[in-house]
């Protein structure tokens, strides 16, 4: 079984080989200024090589091994729990009786088991480390990734109500655009109903935020405090039912009948003033006329 791929392999060993030239290039010209100003230029020279030199492999060091560290960072929680688990029995055993231990198994594995809190909880932070694990799978096998295959830095899972909360940190050659449309595909590797995608960070696109949901909670029956506080004893109220229309019948609704005033032949309207500047006399008018006028 590959541990680290090939073209991971390749990829780390041009990096580590770049960092330790210009490491030790550039740290060695510093040492080398700053310690011609204390001594012989050419003594200055052999000294910024001396400190040049190891610092470059330092760097070499670093990017040499950081797939090793990046896998170490993936297993860290099963490690420290393997390693955990492992020291507690070797100590147990050294120190108690073999009832002794057995009880204590027993009490340690028994009681979290028993109780659906705890149980709850343990099942919910398994499911945390399965997500890391099952996320990383989905960016190696048909995410696409950079031309050196480095996938993202998964960093932490916690439970939640629905599912998992996942926080990454994508390499470059990734965006938040190329994993919206593979968010159904996620879902189904990490065994879930569906996955969401946001960004975590308003100020950096690369940290974002995954949400695996694995139930709907707001679909669930909730028990009301209000039927404790309604007596048993109390008898039930007759309540007539009512009567549903179903449909309208036009004909048996009941409507006001207007009737609008008889329009009569309008009168002719008079110029506001006369040639003189006065105005003319009022002339008599039926209350029909006004009617008229007035429509």
């Amino acid at each position: 079984m590959t541990v680290i791929e090939a073209k991971v392999h390749r990829s780390s060993a041009r990096k580590a080989r770049l960092a330790f030239i210009l490491t030790a290039v550039i740290v060695g010209l510093l040492a080398a200024v700053v310690a011609a100003s204390y001594m012989h230029p050419i003594v200055a020279l052999v000294v910024g090589a001396l400190i040049g030199v190891p610092t470059g492999g330092l760097a070499w060091v670093l990017v040499r091994v950081w797939p090793v560290l990046r896998l170490l960072w993936w297993w860290l929680p099963e490690i420290v729990l393997t390693t955990a688990a492992i020291t507690f029995w070797t100590q147990l055993v050294n120190h108690t009786t073999g009832p002794v231990t057995l009880l204590v198994v027993a009490l340690v594995v028994g009681v979290p088991a028993t109780i659906p809190v705890t149980r709850r909880a343990v099942v919910a932070w398994t499911w945390c480390f399965v997500v890391r694990h099952r996320l990383r799978m989905c960016f190696a096998q048909f995410i696409i990734a950079n031309q050196s295959g480095s996938l993202p830095l998964i960093l932490w899972a916690r439970p939640t109500p629905v599912g998992e909360r996942v926080w990454i940190y994508l390499r470059p050659g990734l965006s938040l655009a190329d994993l919206e449309g593979r968010l159904d595909r996620i879902a189904v590797a990490c065994h879930a109903s569906t996955a969401l995608v946001e960004r975590a960070s308003d100020g950096n696109s690369a940290y974002l935020r995954f949400d695996i949901k694995r139930r709907e909670v707001l679909t669930a029956n909730v028990g009301s405090p209000l039927v404790d506080v309604i007596n048993p004893d109390t008898p039930a109220a007759d309540r007539p039912t009512p009567v549903v229309p179903t449909a309208l019948d036009l004909p048996d609704v009941d409507a006001p009948t207007i009737t609008l005033p008889s329009q009569g032949k309008p009168a002719a309207k008079k110029p506001a003033t006369t040639a003189n500047g006065s105005k003319p006399a009022a002339t008599s008018s039926t209350p029909e006329d006004d009617v008229s006028d007035w429509i």
